[in-house]
Formats: structure tokens, C-alpha cells, sequence
């Protein structure tokens, strides 16, 4: 038996939802920091998911993850928590019918404005447990690259006062906190065929609306016509300084999910390319980082009012 069949199974014993009915268990795809399965009892389908192993060296914090999942569920955004075995930190979630996105399915003006309604939801559920600031977590996984000898991009430090600089530029009108979902792939949109649910609350916290938005148009591979269009129907309305801040957070998703590629590489038992992976956000980021657009967004977002 395969060990992370085994786990599950020995997971699945826990739960009391199906206690005493048989269960069919299976792998659901994705997941680079947990385990997620598909389990089907009594008629009924459910998603389990397990937690990584080591995955406290991605500052990932179980029990903010459960408490932000409860709040977002609220808001009919996120999946409802059926069950939550604390002892294993197991969640049984509900299950969301519909098509997984991709980034191709995504990269549409009119699914732009459907991204941009599922933030609003997301925005304005209950408070999350704890704050998310990508700033503060770069600090802290150069600490842990520092004392797990992790390898990173060996130029990647020279540009920490270029950083610096970004975060003061975002800072001088920034949005009040929202529950932000903070790591938000294109397979964590669910189509329910009415509105464009959203799942795995790992990185969730309360941060700058902004973020969610940059680091999500990042993720899908939206150019700056598409960016527009997700910045304008959340906003309401065409907003240079919020579309300049959304640019600056997305430059600023590759800069720290480098960190958390090269992290991965050194700890994470899933057999996944993490040197890849990080080796080209780095490489993408450089590429703003060097370019004439890194200044005249800077400048934009450092407008107190348009």
C-alpha cells in the first residue's frame, strides 16, 4: 500500500461524518503544500484534506487556515467546513461541482468581472484570523533560507532596497485590510455555473485587496488589457493607482513565492520541479525588476489620489 493511500485511509478513520458507512477514497489532483482527496460515502461526495508534512517552514498556520475557511464559507464564496478533526488538523470540506479554471479558461474580459465579483464576496466576509504581509514573509523565509541553508537565486538579496522602495510606494495610500486569500491559482477558482467559487485558504489572511489582485492576474498569465479590466470591475471604475499598486503586488508575489519555490526544493517530499519553479518566478520578476515599468508604477502608486 502506498504510503500517503495509507495515510488517507488512516485519516478518513477519524472522521465521525461517515462513521460506520463505507468509503471510497481518491487522490484529487493539485496540492503542492497538502493533500486533498476525494471521498465518497452514503451517496454523498466530500473533499478531505490532510496537511503537509514540514509545512510549518512555509509559515503556514493550520489553525488560521480553518478559522479563515469557516469566514470565507460564510460568504458562500469558500466550501463549507463539514468537520475539522483537530488532532490531525484533517478538514472535511464540501465538496464544489463544477470545472476546475486554468489560466487559458480565465483569460477573458467577462471572466475578469466574475474574478472581480468572487473578491468582492471574498473581501467582505467576517474578519480572518491573522494579517498577510508579503513584505514581512520575504523577512521571514530569508531566516529560514538562512537557517536551513536553503539555496536561492544568488542575486536575489542585492535587490532587497529595491524592495524596500515597493513597499513604500503601495504604502502611501494603502486599502484598509480584507480577508485575502493571498495565493490564489487559477485551480483554486471552482465554476458552480453560477459564480467562480474559491477553495484552499492556506495563505489566507487580512491584507491589501490589491495583492489578491496583482498576485491572481499574475497567476493567470494577464496582460496589462486584462488587468485593466479585473482592476476596473472591482473598482468600479478606471483607477491608475490601484491598477499600478496591483502591478507592484504581482512583481511582488514572484519575489517572495521564490522563497517559498526554494523552500519547497529543500523540504517537500512531492515530486514536483520546486527549482524550476522558483528559478522562473525569479527570472520573471528580474525581468520588471530591471525595466523601465518598475519606476513609473512606483511613481503611480505613490499618487495619493488620481
Amino acid at each position: 500500500m502506498r504510503q500517503d493511500s495509507a495515510r488517507a485511509e488512516e485519516a478518513a478513520e477519524r472522521v465521525s461524518l461517515w462513521k460506520g458507512l463505507p468509503v471510497t477514497i481518491s487522490a484529487l489532483s493539485g496540492g503542492l503544500t497538502n493533500e486533498n482527496y476525494l471521498v465518497e460515502s452514503g451517496g454523498n461526495r466530500y473533499v478531505m484534506r490532510l496537511p503537509g508534512l514540514s509545512t510549518e517552514l512555509l509559515s503556514i498556520d493550520r489553525k488560521n487556515e480553518v478559522h479563515n475557511t469557516k469566514a470565507a464559507a460564510s460568504t458562500g464564496i469558500g466550501p463549507r467546513v463539514l468537520e475539522h478533526v483537530p488532532e490531525v488538523d484533517v478538514m472535511v470540506l464540501e465538496f464544489i461541482p463544477g470545472p476546475t479554471m486554468s489560466a487559458k479558461a480565465l483569460q477573458t474580459g467577462p471572466m475578469a468581472a466574475r474574478m472581480a465579483l468572487s473578491f468582492h464576496r471574498l473581501h467582505n466576509a467576517p474578519r480572518f484570523l491573522h494579517d498577510f504581509n508579503m513584505f514581512r514573509l520575504i523577512e521571514t523565509y530569508l531566516d529560514i533560507v538562512a537557517q536551513h541553508r536553503v539555496t536561492i537565486p544568488k542575486d536575489y538579496r542585492d535587490w532587497l532596497p529595491t524592495i524596500d522602495q515597493i513597499e513604500r510606494a503601495v504604502n502611501v495610500a494603502p486599502l484598509h485590510l480584507a480577508p485575502c486569500h493571498n495565493d490564489l491559482l487559477c485551480e483554486n477558482f471552482i465554476d458552480d455555473g453560477v459564480s467562480l467559487r474559491i477553495v484552499d485558504y492556506e495563505l489566507s489572511g487580512n491584507n491589501d485587496p490589491c495583492f489578491d489582485l496583482g498576485n491572481t492576474a499574475q497567476e493567470a498569465g494577464f496582460d496589462q488589457e486584462l488587468r485593466a479590466a479585473l482592476c476596473e470591475s472591482y473598482f468600479g471604475k478606471v483607477d491608475a493607482r490601484q491598477l499600478a499598486r496591483m502591478n507592484l503586488f504581482a512583481l511582488m508575489s514572484d519575489v517572495g513565492w521564490t522563497l517559498w519555490g526554494a523552500i519547497q526544493a529543500k523540504i517537500s517530499a512531492v515530486d514536483f520541479d520546486f527549482r524550476g519553479y522558483y528559478s522562473g518566478r525569479w527570472e520573471r520578476a528580474l525581468e520588471v525588476l530591471r525595466s523601465e515599468r518598475l519606476q513609473r508604477w512606483m511613481e503611480a502608486a505613490a499618487q495619493a489620489s488620481n
